[in-house]
Formats: structure tokens, C-alpha cells, sequence
């Protein structure tokens, strides 16, 4: 079967199952869940791929909430991540309920080319995406082990087919000092929340000298537990980012030294916990370069990703994927100006301009698949660019 015949099959396929598409969209934002809590939508989403006739694994690798859908017996394999958790007080205000839909839209259009074209697909559900490292998990346990790419599509305020994601690390940063009485024996104690609120101060500061591919951001989780008693105990938590995993080593150090002297002037003492992050994501080109073309064959206009500010750089774990398979992770515009993780791209995420990103979404990634089955020239210069980049330094 041509390739061009294919990716018309697979785009009627879409457009025929429309308004269901939309329809477990709208279910999924409307029952937000938390990472590894995503029972609604694990269950909503796997159905609807064992309706469409696909073989469907659920719960997968030891993740109640993880799931994988399969088609075809040989060649090629492609995983289509589809992630569906949501935020804490927010909901799907970073569109999640668009990316697991769009996952399964494009998965139940290959299912019935899979075999004509040579290929595998696997549409795998990856929970905790939200800081709980869903797919950190999947690769521990084999779910990529087999993969020769991966892809997944992010609703974001512009098409661009690649665009910086930065390593991250979350931090817990624990004073301790010792109690005494707040009024009669003050002097006594050792105020754990002043050395932190003086650590505080100083990663403030350093936030105001970091380049522009680094972030610093924290709260104070504990001040202590009743107002007539020098805090013994305070704690932060902070979220550091950066454009490598080097420069990421690096502000960790600056950032620690800010609470380690902080402690030292006051008499406590500090520590810090890592609770772990993601990888900065590596985007294979050559693949990231047929998915555009894909996109603009629906009418979509995409920037050129040198125009994108590093400033806007969030961070996945899908970064950590691409250090062990040829990955992309591009956008598309969901119509809206606003930024991800707000209120009001919660309320962005069910609009038309929403539905419409959601099956543009499906049908781009269905036709980058069917590049990939179908070109070897395309899977040997993906394969180079990864290997490239293995062999050269991280």
C-alpha cells in the first residue's frame, strides 16, 4: 500500500470517529486525577482502544494506571505515549486530556495498516507525567525496551515541531535547629525557620543571576508547628532546571551552598533530600522534520524552532525516553495565548480550537508513523542522528 494512500485511510479514520474523540476528551478534563490516580481516564481510554478490535494490555508493567494497546506482528516499532494526569487544584490545565485522546486517535487509525504496511504500534499510557516519573517507571521495566521511536503531541500556543525541554530536580531541604520556649527562652533555641528563611533569601538572589536556560523556584512547606515555640524543624521544597544535566550538578551546588551557609550563620544544621527529575529531552530532527510536514499538509503553520525563547522551556519525562530511543516531542497550537500549568489553559483545553488540535494532533502523528514504516532512508537517518549522539557526549 503507498504510503500517501495510507495516511488518507488514516485521516478518514479520524474523521469518522470525531465526536467520539472528542467526546473522551471532554470526560477526561471534566474528572481531573493526579499522578498514578488517573483510574477514569486509564479505563476510559483503554476501552475505547478494545472497542476499536486493538489488543490491549491493563493494567501494564506493574502500573495500575498504565496501560498498552498493540498492533501488528512485525517490523518497525513506534510507541505513541499518551499521557491523561492532571494538576493540583487546576485540573487539565496543561492539556493532558488532548494528548492521551490524541494517542489512541492515531493508534486506532494504524491498527488496520499495521499489517499491510510492515509495522508495529503501541499506544502506551503513561501516567504521572506531573512530577511522579510515569515513564521513568515504564523504562525501568521494559515498556521501550523493544521501541525504534516514540512520539507524543503537546497542546501548547504555537506548531513547532521541536522545541527545548530542560533536565529538572526536585529538591527537599530540611533545617534543624533546636526548640525552646518563643517568649521565656528564646535565646535557647536555634530557629530552623530563620536559617531557612535566610537560605531563602539567598536563592532568591541567586534567581536574579542565573542564565537564561535556568530555573530556581521553591516553597516553604513547614515554618513549624505552633507560633510560642522556636521552630526546631523547617522545610522547602525546591524545583531546579536546566539546559543539560551538567549545568543542572552545577546549580544544585549553588543552590545547596545558599541553605548550607544560611545553617552555618545560625548554629543549625541542613538537609537535602533529592527526590529525583527528568532528563533534558533530546528531539530527533530527521523524525521532528517529517512530523512537520505532516502537519503542514492539515493546514498548520509552524515556526521555526530557533525562534522559540528558551524562557518558555518546561521539562518532561519523556526527556528521559529520548536518552534511550529516537523520541519527539512536538506542539501544536491549542488557540490560545495563555501558558500551560494556569487556569486558563485548563479552560483552553475543551474549546473547538482544542477539539480541532486534539484530531490535527492524532492525524499528524498517524502519518509520521507511516513515514517511518514505510521509508527506510527516513528510520536510517533517524537511527544515525541517535546514534550520533549516544557516541558523543551527554
Amino acid at each position: 500500500m503507498d504510503a500517501e494512500v495510507a495516511k488518507a485511510r488514516a485521516w478518514a479514520t479520524i474523521d469518522h470517529i470525531e465526536s467520539e474523540l472528542v467526546e473522551i476528551s471532554h470526560a477526561i478534563h471534566a474528572r481531573p486525577e493526579l499522578c498514578y490516580e488517573e483510574y477514569f481516564a486509564a479505563h476510559t481510554l483503554s476501552s475505547a482502544l478494545q472497542r476499536h478490535g486493538i489488543e490491549v494490555e491493563a493494567p501494564a508493567f506493574e502500573l495500575a494506571t498504565a496501560f498498552a494497546g498493540r498492533c501488528g506482528n512485525a517490523g518497525p516499532h513506534v510507541i505513541i505515549c499518551c499521557e491523561y494526569d492532571a494538576l493540583p487544584g487546576i485540573g487539565h490545565g496543561c492539556g493532558h486530556n488532548i494528548i492521551g485522546t490524541a494517542g489512541i486517535g492515531a493508534g486506532i487509525a494504524l491498527a488496520p495498516l499495521a499489517e499491510h504496511l510492515g509495522g508495529r504500534v503501541t499506544m502506551l499510557g503513561t501516567p504521572a507525567e506531573e512530577g511522579g516519573g510515569g515513564k521513568l517507571r515504564l523504562l525501568e521495566r521494559g515498556a521501550f525496551a523493544d521501541a525504534d521511536a516514540a512520539m507524543m503531541v503537546h497542546p501548547e500556543p504555537a506548531n513547532v515541531e521541536m522545541v527545548p525541554y530542560l533536565a529538572n530536580e526536585t529538591l527537599v531541604i530540611t533545617m534543624h535547629g533546636r526548640a525552646a520556649h518563643a517568649s521565656s527562652s528564646e535565646r535557647a533555641g536555634i530557629n530552623a525557620l530563620d536559617a531557612l528563611v535566610l537560605g531563602y533569601q539567598g536563592a532568591q538572589v541567586l534567581r536574579a543571576n542565573l542564565r537564561r536556560d535556568e530555573r530556581v523556584f521553591g516553597i516553604i512547606t513547614n515554618g513549624g508547628a505552633a507560633d510560642n515555640i522556636v521552630p526546631a524543624e523547617a522545610t522547602a521544597r525546591y524545583r531546579i532546571r536546566a539546559r543539560s544535566n551538567d549545568r543542572l550538578d552545577g546549580l544544585r551546588a549553588r543552590l545547596t551552598e545558599c541553605f548550607q551557609g544560611a545553617a552555618r550563620q545560625l548554629g543549625a544544621t541542613c538537609t537535602i533530600e533529592s527526590l529525583g527529575g527528568y532528563l533534558d529531552l533530546r528531539a530527533n530532527r530527521a523524525l521532528a522534520a517529517a512530523f512537520r510536514v505532516n502537519g503542514e499538509a492539515l493546514g498548520r503553520h509552524f515556526l521555526d524552532p530557533a525562534t522559540i525563547p528558551i524562557e518558555a522551556a518546561g521539562s518532561t519525562d519523556m526527556g528521559n525516553v529520548s536518552y534511550e530511543l529516537p523520541v519527539i516531542h512536538p506542539v501544536l497550537d491549542v488557540g490560545t495565548r495563555c501558558a500551560g500549568h494556569t487556569i486558563e489553559m485548563t479552560e483552553a483545553s475543551v474549546t473547538p480550537d482544542a477539539d480541532r488540535c486534539l484530531l490535527d494532533a492524532a492525524k499528524a502523528m498517524a502519518a509520521t508513523v507511516i513515514d517511518f514504516w514505510t521509508s527506510p532512508e527516513l528510520r536510517d537517518q533517524v537511527t544515525a542522528e541517535f546514534s550520533a549522539i549516544v557516541e558523543g557526549p551527554r
